[in-house]
């Protein structure tokens, strides 16, 4: 048996807690436009096209009321899907706001994904209408998206940022609304517990899975999460990381919001104009996967660059290595925060700025208020100190569900959420991950699906076998290795097993980045195949 996470029992228990305020992201920003309606918002600067955009809170408040009353003129209301796939450009801040003035909800999709993954999660969402650039970093993405129209009679409409025509972005912010039509957007309600968010992550069966957030959940993490790292309205937030990510989406979009923060938006991962955009805007606080902390810090040393307005660099996505909390501190002269979650939950455990360096550089945090965390056995019983087990939590901000597939969400009777993760506790309740059970391979802070990567390999005529590993990287953390078995007589070149999975449109960054060819895979005498072998062959250097 397990817990319903929509429960009511859950509901009077998180809000007899004072954890579920009942609030939604639009009372919050509602109260920043009156408090400071002409403060900077948002600054969005367009790497490829040399433009940048700053809007006060009261500019955003305006047009997202626009954007909301367009997308109501296209068939758009509540508990429908608005699905978009854009970099950090202000569109997308500007999308979530007006889809929470509608009761729609939001579905950020990253923009590394092409039709195979986009008809897939378009599809399963039955999204009315999808938002895309009309080129970005070389890509079409105004094709992709209608080839993926093509398919889906769902898919009403396509609008496009930079496109021309009534199917513009741009058409969709309405100048010319009715009386009544204001009206009626002043008067729709958002329920905390509304679905507002749609965020897809790829577990082990291939399959993206579509998690589901209310307001309650999502600000239930985000209050207890600026207030441990003193976070305030005076804070600059600089936003390198996807906001199509749930580390870009809840603390580079709709943290500030909440807060009344400024959010300075970076497109195009660039360490130079990551360090220009924190100076010049006096970013106060950032954060990003271990990449991003690296390259910074690796930048400002080799040009002694300095960013003396940041105070805090939060690192997440993937766990931090120790070497790197310490380079990081002496490089950018701020504090380091290591913290883990994952999409179904946001940040559920943090250092403090507070801590000292043991905790900071050798852990990745003590839970969140309104949140546990335990490490227990096979048998679901707590370990003992510092020793590995399987990681669960509970509380306050685990999601709704996923979307369509309630069986899959991983939950005990109990509220205990299987996230998939070995850790360990110390004495004082800090954890530190180990590893995973499940079968995922973080890239820089991005899963990679590797069932789904295996299963299109394995449809190659020349590959017999295949299993894909991974193997320790320094910058991205992990990079991935496919190890194939080949057909007799067959041959095959690490170059045309990347040609051939373009051709299944796959996202480059899916898409291994070694290959090994054995002339059998390791198995036990019952043919079950050992990872934990390949693994260890994937850690040696190749031979060059």
């Amino acid at each position: 048996m397990t817990q319903d996470l929509t429960a009511a029992s859950r509901r009077a228990a998180m809000t007899a807690a004072g954890l579920w305020r009942d609030e939604t992201l639009l009372d919050h920003f509602r109260r920043r436009v009156a408090e400071h309606p002409d403060k900077t918002a948002v600054v969005s600067a367009r790497t490829e096209q040399g433009d940048e955009t700053r809007l006060s809170f009261r500019q955003l408040d305006a047009l997202s009321d626009q954007l909301a009353i367009g997308l109501a003129r296209h068939g758009i209301g509540e508990g429908d899907v608005v699905s978009f796939q854009l970099p950090n450009w202000w569109q997308f801040t500007l999308l979530h706001l007006a889809a929470l003035k509608l009761g729609a909800i939001s579905n950020p999709l990253l923009i590394i994904f092409r039709e195979r993954e986009l008809g897939f999660m378009l599809e399963l969402a039955e999204s009315k209408i999808f938002i895309v650039p009309a080129r970005f970093r070389n890509v079409d993405h105004l094709a992709v998206a209608l080839a993926v129209q093509a398919r889906l009679p769902s898919l009403k409409h396509v609008a496009v940022v930079d496109g021309d025509g009534g199917e513009s972005f741009d058409a969709l912010i309405v100048g010319d609304a009715t009386a009544a039509e204001r009206a009626a957007l002043a008067a729709r309600r958002l329920s905390p517990d509304a679905v507002i968010e749609l965020l897809y992550t790829s577990g082990t069966t291939g399959e993206p899975k579509g998690v589901c957030h209310t307001s309650n959940t999502m600000l239930s993490n985000l209050v207890p999460f600026a207030e441990r790292l003193h976070l305030t309205g005076a804070d600059v937030i600089h936003m390198p990381s996807p906001l199509a990510h749930q580390l870009g989406f809840m603390y580079g979009l709709v943290l500030p919001a909440m807060l009344g923060a400024t959010a300075v938006l970076q497109d195009i991962f660039a360490p130079a104009v990551m360090a220009q955009q924190i100076t010049a805007e006096q970013a106060s606080v950032t954060m990003g996967a271990t990449p991003f902390l690296n390259d910074l810090a690796d930048y400002c040393l080799a040009t002694g660059t300095s960013t003396p307005s940041l105070r805090i660099f939060t690192s997440a996505g993937a766990p931090i290595p120790r070497p790197l909390v310490s380079k990081g501190q002496a490089a950018l002269g701020t504090a380091v925060i290591s913290a883990w979650g994952m999409s179904e939950n946001g940040a559920v455990t943090t250092t403090r700025v507070e801590d000292a360096d043991d905790k900071v550089t050798g852990t990745d945090g003590c839970p969140l208020p309104g949140m546990q965390v335990r490490v227990v056995d096979a048998a679901g019983e707590p370990v003992a100190t510092n020793v590995d087990g399987l990681l669960q939590v509970r509380g306050c901000s685990n999601f709704v569900g996923y979307l369509k597939r309630p069986d899959l969400a991983r939950l005990d009777a109990d509220g205990w959420f299987d996230t998939g993760d070995i850790a360990r506790m110390d004495s004082d309740g800090y954890i530190r991950i180990a590893g995973r059970s499940k079968d995922i391979i973080i890239r820089g802070g991005e899963n990679i699906p590797v069932v789904e990567v295996e299963n299109l390999l394995f449809k190659h005529p020349a590959i017999a076998l295949v299993a894909i590993v991974a193997y320790p990287d320094s910058r991205l953390g992990e990079r991935a290795c496919a190890f194939v078995v080949l057909r007799p007589g067959a041959k095959l070149s690490f170059d045309e097993m990347v040609f051939y999975l373009r051709q299944q449109h796959m996202a480059v960054q899916y898409i291994p980045e070694r290959l090994e060819v054995l002339d059998a895979m390791p198995s036990t005498a019952t043919g079950k195949l050992q990872k934990f072998k390949l693994r260890e062959i994937a850690r040696q250097p190749q031979e060059t």
